[in-house]
């Protein structure tokens, strides 16, 4: 099934296809996080274990993810794009199989690091595609659009999965999933290999750790890198915390779970919008900068009504909104100004960008997990705490450079 993917084919002015085609690829982690969100209650019934114990199963697949990226990202440059690919879509649907057939917390979370393991592969190696094809801050505005294409999945998987529940169980979410990969290899056949064999890096595997020393080496790329991540954080905790407080602390409707997520995709589209349109204007760094500053205001205020409770779930979700439109626009803008540091490894850079992005998620969302307290303070807490840390690290490590 891998073969014929290698061609040295490059897109020739990649247009609207080649964007959607790209974005189908991102959807993997939307896909394979979002679909299950509203069954976590039910599946910590099923297993007769706690909020931190379901909790595993979605933090072994933010580590699952992040570390996969590590690996896909070298074996890219090193293979160009579309085989690395085609081998983590397979990897993804046996994941998918193995969590619908497991029978107990423990092993669900080792087949959802399974079916992270694939899943990541899609993503890493889509943005590097568009590195491959772009300049910077070109990039940044592709990167935008494909987050547009690629918010379809967050606001509709939720909305499916309350759905399912209605008519199957949380074991059915797995099986829908797993159908997922048809459409993936279908997006991955229209898609033309973006890197000459004359550009990919020797099969060295010294040469591959020296390219991530490389990255972690440099500054900027750093503030890139650790903005975007946590940030990532802070989105990862509302993944994790909000079906717990949406559900049991503010008595929404599994099914109904779905339309509160996605409202706040509908903002992030609404944002990315504007992203891909302003940072052709005013450059990636200066846009950067505005949203993770914008973005440590809205997790104060988040912050203040958790702890005080004035307005209820309306002024929480409205927070929750505001931060999750500009998570897109801040990751859009930080993989593409990391990207340009060392465009020659844009595979790696993009894969450490992403590794870093999901062990932050991971640890932010155990912390929702393990802090849990029955109110909508610890979600908060995190959130307010990962956008703080977001814009002092591009405050420093960035802006200086200027």
């Amino acid at each position: 099934m891998l073969a014929g993917l290698d061609t040295d084919a490059r897109p020739a002015g990649p247009g609207p296809l080649f964007i959607a085609a790209l974005g189908v690829l991102m959807c993997f982690g939307p896909m394979a996080i979002d679909m299950y969100l509203p069954a976590l209650p039910a599946i910590g019934l099923a297993f007769n274990v706690g909020q931190d114990k379901v909790q595993w199963s979605l933090s072994a697949f933010f580590l699952g993810f992040g570390v996969g990226q590590i690996v896909w990202g070298a074996l890219a440059d090193w293979l160009g794009r579309r085989r690395p690919v085609a081998a983590g879509i397979l990897l993804y649907g046996i994941g998918c199989i193995g969590c619908s057939l497991t029978n107990d917390i423990a092993h669900l979370a080792v087949w959802r690091f399974i079916q992270a393991l694939g899943a990541c592969a899609g993503p890493v190696l889509a943005r590097a595609m568009v590195r491959d094809v772009f300049g910077r801050d070109r990039a940044a505005s592709v990167l935008s659009l494909m987050m547009l294409v690629m918010g379809v999945a967050p606001m509709v998987a939720p909305m499916i999965g309350g759905h399912i529940l209605l008519i199957g169980t949380w074991r059915t979410i797995f099986w829908v999933q797993a159908g997922f990969v048809i459409v993936a290899f279908a997006g991955l056949f229209s898609l033309p290999e973006t890197l000459p064999v004359a550009r990919r890096q020797p099969a060295r595997l010294g040469g591959m750790v020296y390219a991530y020393v490389r990255l972690l080496r440099d500054r900027r790329y750093l503030g890139y890198a650790l903005s975007s991540s946590f940030i990532y954080g802070g989105m990862f905790a509302y993944v994790s915390g909000t079906p717990f407080v949406y559900i049991e602390l503010f008595g929404v409707r599994p099914e109904n779970y779905g339309y509160l997520f996605g409202i706040n995709i509908v903002g992030m589209i609404i944002v990315n919008t504007v992203n891909s349109r302003v940072v052709l204007r005013f450059g990636t760094d200066r846009v950067l900068r505005m949203g993770c500053l914008l973005a440590a205001l809205v997790g104060v205020a988040l912050l203040g009504f958790a702890i005080t409770g004035i307005g209820g779930l309306a002024t929480i979700a409205s927070a929750l909104f505001l931060f999750m439109a500009l998570t897109g626009m801040i990751a859009a803008n930080a993989m593409a100004g990391g990207m340009s540091i060392l465009p020659e490894i844009a595979g790696s850079a993009s894969a450490l960008t992403g590794a870093l992005q999901f062990v932050f998620g991971a640890i932010a969302g155990s912390a929702v997990g393990s802090l849990a307290n029955g109110t909508a303070v610890p979600l908060a807490g995190v959130i307010c705490a990962c956008a703080i840390a977001s814009t002092l690290f591009n405050l420093v490590l960035v802006r200086r450079f200027y």
